[in-house]
């Protein structure tokens, strides 16, 4: 079978999975699957540009999409009224004094020489950058914070149309990826994926705590949104009559509707990513980038800049996963810092990308959409499945209690034996990299 055929046959076949939970289960069910795994494609891409062009181990993937999220808060949410008079001037001076106390230390490092005198005035530089930080930004936090805290205490939004939060998130992103870099991408592969982990929840840390930010382990809830409200279809006459004409109720109808307009909007960001993805592959860039990954000693011997080179992949790879980050906060309409999980976020994402085919960015969209639908409906096939085996011991039994109690474990079980026999059988990944 030549490899087009079996490429496009592996396509079919998770859209035929998809179509079947839409007729045995439910078609709300599938969509949300669909646009899910839409999202996570696109958060694939962004790590298979790294990994697979590059051979970057970014396992901070969690940090990025968190990134994208806080953006759709800052852009499109609502100004929290008296916010900025109370503190938020405040806290934005603040922190501008946090960046020159650093810029100022780095400039006394590179310009002084070594010794006593520059270990000194640095210290000074720091402590005394501290306390004044400190000084300015810890009462105009709690300003801030103090504004209706049951339903708002943090500084809101532009109140922009959300669909800008998306580029954002990806700015947001690029902006904290070109950071670590600048400072991680020097290290060996192994102390860059230490860092990446450990920034990642530095970063998840921070939204967890900071009221003032996105409302912490609060929520930020009733984000604005880029389809129609459900309610309002239910309530239009034109449409009420279109749903009846087609056999739907108004409620079921007006769900499939908003559901099938985020489909069709992440569908085009993830095809405009994708060609995007395809051009930089067949670029004299991209190959340049793969020739890198191969061998840098050969690549850094003929004159290319390394360590420039994995910059410019890991910020484009991080901004392609806040972007996605900021497309899943839209969906969900809420920012819940508490959600982000380093197994959903990273592991999960990791696995997509190497079971679909590392280095192939059509391996990775379909890597995705494979493993979330496992992700998704493995637990309730493992309930059934245990539920038969089981349906003939006595009620009560000890056994009985536990295998169906393991059904709850079925996720974790079933990724790693998905990923042990790719790894076994076709361990370039179902689509391998040419």
């Amino acid at each position: 079978m030549s490899e087009p055929v079996k490429n496009t046959l592996l396509f079919l076949l998770v859209g035929g999975l998809i179509l079947l939970t839409g007729f045995m289960q439910s078609w709300n069910s599938a969509i949300l699957i669909l646009n899910m795994g839409l999202i996570s494609a696109i958060m694939a891409i962004g790590v298979n540009l790294q990994w697979g062009f590059a051979g970057l181990f970014n396992v901070g993937v969690m940090g990025f999409v968190a990134l994208g999220g806080l953006a759709v808060v800052l852009v499109a949410a609502a100004p929290t009224a008296g916010a900025w008079g109370a503190g938020g001037i405040g806290i934005v001076l603040a922190l501008l004094m946090g960046a020159a106390t650093v810029v100022a230390a780095v400039f006394v490092t590179k310009k002084m020489p070594k010794g006593r005198t520059r270990m000194l005035v640095l210290i000074a530089i720091m402590i005394g950058g501290f306390f004044l930080y400190r000084g300015v930004f810890d009462p105009n936090v709690a300003a801030v914070e103090a504004i209706n805290p049951a339903a708002a205490g943090n500084i809101g939004g532009l109140s922009l149309p959300v669909l800008l939060a998306w580029p954002a998130g990806g700015l947001l992103a690029a902006g904290a990826a070109w950071l670590i870099g600048k400072t991680a991408l020097g290290l060996r592969s192994d102390y860059l994926a230490i860092a990446t982990l450990g920034i990642a929840e530095i970063i998840i840390a921070v939204l967890k705590n900071e009221d003032w930010l996105a409302r912490g382990v609060k929520n930020v809830i009733g984000l604005p949104r880029p389809v129609p409200y459900e309610i309002d279809l239910q309530n239009d006459p034109s449409f009420v009559e279109r749903a009846s004409g087609l056999g739907l109720d108004p409620v079921t109808a007006s769900t499939l509707y908003v559901k099938l307009g985020y489909s069709v909007l992440f569908l085009i960001v993830l095809l405009v990513l994708l060609w995007m993805a395809q051009m930089a592959l067949k670029s004299p860039w991209g190959r340049m980038m793969r020739a890198i990954r191969d061998n840098e000693v050969a690549a850094e011997a003929m004159g290319k800049d390394v360590t420039r080179r994995h910059l410019q992949i890991f910020v484009l790879g991080s901004a392609i996963c806040g972007i996605a980050g900021a497309m899943m906060t839209t969906l969900d309409g809420q920012l819940t810092p508490g959600t982000y999980q380093p197994l959903r976020f990273t592991f999960l994402i990791w696995v997509m990308v190497i079971v679909g085919g590392s280095g192939n960015n059509f391996g990775a969209v379909l890597g995705a959409m494979l493993i979330w639908f496992l992700w998704v409906q493995v637990e309730p096939i493992g309930l059934w499945l245990m539920q038969v085996i089981t349906s003939g011991m006595a009620d009560g039994s000890a056994l009985k209690e536990h295998l169906i109690d393991s059904a709850a474990h079925m996720r974790l079980l079933t990724m790693g034996l998905v990923l042990l026999l790719v790894l076994r059988f076709s361990p370039r990944g179902l689509i391998p990299e040419h």
